[in-house]
């Protein structure tokens, strides 16, 4: 561990229900006590995919929130609360006939002194941005996904497949889950963005960059991004969280 004295940190999300769907499945939420921030993309009849993602979110942070025992590291709690979150998902889901099936997305955040820690099941995404260049932090559980790492269907490919919506992992749909977990380092100025699909369909990391570095607050650049999805028709939810790193003397 560094003597570096910790950054701040801002926060600021918005969720739209976009151009075409009559509900909001996406959830989202954030502990800056504990510097833990979360968005979830539900799927399910009726109600359930709300229910899910709306219960991922409260039990993530609920868990991780509850006290750090010196045993476990920053990564090992983040683990351990989305399995957390699976769990209850999956419990809720067993105990209702209506919420049988659901399940949601889920990508997570938290941060260890200058350090960022970043967990995630199905395609909602993460984002890092440094110096108006934005990079992709995580890696879709989904199947055109899968495909294009695996070689058997190009980029283009998957981006105009009609299964771009189906996910290989998903929070609630079984007993366990085995989230992906990604750590960097973080500099003042540092900004991740969480978001769910209903984004990152219509706009690529460069677009991301240019809409967030173009817009005056966090707030501002929220709606920026969800502003350009909605331009291109946005067909499912949106939803972007943007946090955003600073030193204490800047704030």
């Amino acid at each position: 561990m560094t003597n570096e004295m910790a950054l701040k940190v801002q926060v600021a999300a918005l969720t739209d229900i976009g151009c075409v769907r009559t509900n909001n499945e996406d959830s989202f939420g954030y502990d800056l006590e504990a510097e833990l921030f979360v968005v979830c993309d539900g799927m399910g009849g009726n109600a359930a995919g709300e229910t899910a993602s709306a219960t991922a979110v409260q039990e993530l942070v609920e868990e991780f929130s509850r006290g750090e025992p010196s045993a476990r590291t920053r990564e090992e709690r983040l683990y351990e609360s989305i399995t957390h979150a699976n769990r209850a998902v999956y419990r809720m889901s067993q105990g209702q006939e209506e919420l049988r099936g659901m399940g949601t997305t889920l990508v997570a955040a938290c941060v260890d002194g200058r350090r960022v820690i970043v967990g995630n099941v199905g395609d909602s995404r993460a984002y890092f941005l440094r110096g108006g260049v934005c990079a992709q932090i995580t890696r879709d559980h989904s199947f055109v996904a899968e495909q294009v790492r695996s070689g058997s269907m190009k980029q283009e490919e998957a981006e105009a497949s009609p299964l771009q919506s189906l996910i290989t992992r998903a929070v609630g749909v079984g007993e366990a889950v085995e989230p992906d977990i990604f750590t960097g380092s973080l500099e003042a100025g540092d900004i991740v963005l969480l978001t769910s699909d209903g984004l990152t369909r219509y706009a690529d990391a460069p677009t991301i960059a240019r809409l967030i570095v173009a817009s005056g607050t966090l707030n501002e650049g929220c709606q920026a991004l969800i502003d350009e999805a909605k331009r291109h028709g946005a067909v499912d939810n949106v939803t972007c969280m943007l946090v955003q790193f600073l030193e204490a003397e800047e704030q």
